[in-house]
């Protein structure tokens, strides 16, 4: 297995800084992907009840041949089941499985407070052993460190170098919460990819700008789960533990950040949000 970055999350939990993610992956896509990436030495699976692919992960940690301990399984409650009080049972049979490593609130709609108080009841009966947000802004995270008795200890939103979420950053550390990005890589926009900066680094170091915006990730702590369906890009895109960017390296990516996002979140899509049911009974 290759040699990964791993990140202490405030509760002790040990979490890979690499993995690979599954948003709109069909179950089949999700199943051979999640197998391929684990073959590759990944250690870390992001997926979710809305990506309606759980029953696909599950069945790939299973023909891995890999002890479930050695995997760091993250999922995601849906808004729709927050108020459902099997639901963390369900995403648990879903993904055959008695643990899930780490469970997020999907988004900051619906009755989100009561399913973070599900995620706290299934910490202390010891099926999740670490819990967090995804797409949340400052004050609604700010909102349940107000009420929560179990803290916190990831957020995931969106975060590449076009939208590098300083303040954020600034603010998470500050709660002694890690950061994970979604659309580490700009979802695919090949001006970033493009940059003069990473096709210069690229070259360098004999490595993609993929992969040098990847490892500028890594190590600003942001924790990465890019998606993929293509084997050769699951196998690069985990080949970032044999170089190191320098401070100066660093900086000039830093002075690439514009603060312009891909998906902004509105109270009308929240709304939309709350209301759909994920087919979660049907998938494959």
């Amino acid at each position: 297995m290759k040699e990964q970055l791993k990140l202490t999350l405030s509760n002790g939990v040990e979490m890979p800084m690499a993995g690979i993610g599954t948003f709109l992956l069909t179950p089949d896509e999700a199943e051979a992907s999640c197998l391929s990436a684990l073959e590759n030495g990944y250690r870390l699976i992001d997926t979710a009840n809305a990506y309606v692919n759980e029953r696909a992960v599950g069945r790939a940690m299973r023909k891995s041949g890999l002890d479930r301990k050695e995997i760091f399984l993250e999922t995601k409650l849906w808004p729709a089941f927050y108020e459902q009080p099997d639901a963390v049972e369900k995403t648990l049979e879903r993904l055959d499985t008695d643990c899930i490593d780490l469970l997020l609130i999907h988004q900051p709609a619906g009755n989100y407070v009561a399913g973070y108080r599900q995620m706290e009841a299934a910490v202390r009966a010891g099926k999740v052993r670490a819990i967090g947000l995804s797409n949340f802004n400052k004050e609604q995270i700010r909102e349940i460190l107000s009420i929560c008795k179990i803290r916190p200890v990831l957020l995931q939103t969106e975060v590449h170098p076009y939208f590098q979420e300083k303040s954020l950053k600034e603010f998470l550390a500050s709660e002694g919460m890690a950061i994970q990005a979604w659309y580490p890589l700009g979802h695919g926009d090949q001006a970033l990819l493009d940059e003069p900066v990473f096709t210069k680094l690229a070259k360098k170091y004999g490595k993609s700008s993929a992969q040098i915006i990847l490892r500028w990730h890594l190590q600003s702590k942001t924790i990465v789960i890019p998606g993929s369906k293509n084997p050769s890009h699951i196998r690069d895109n985990f080949a970032l533990f044999d170089f190191f960017l320098t401070p100066e390296e660093m900086a000039e990516t830093a002075a690439l950040d514009k603060g312009v996002r891909y998906y902004t979140s509105t109270p009308e899509m929240l709304k939309r949000y709350a209301e759909l049911v994920p087919p979660v009974d049907q998938q494959k």
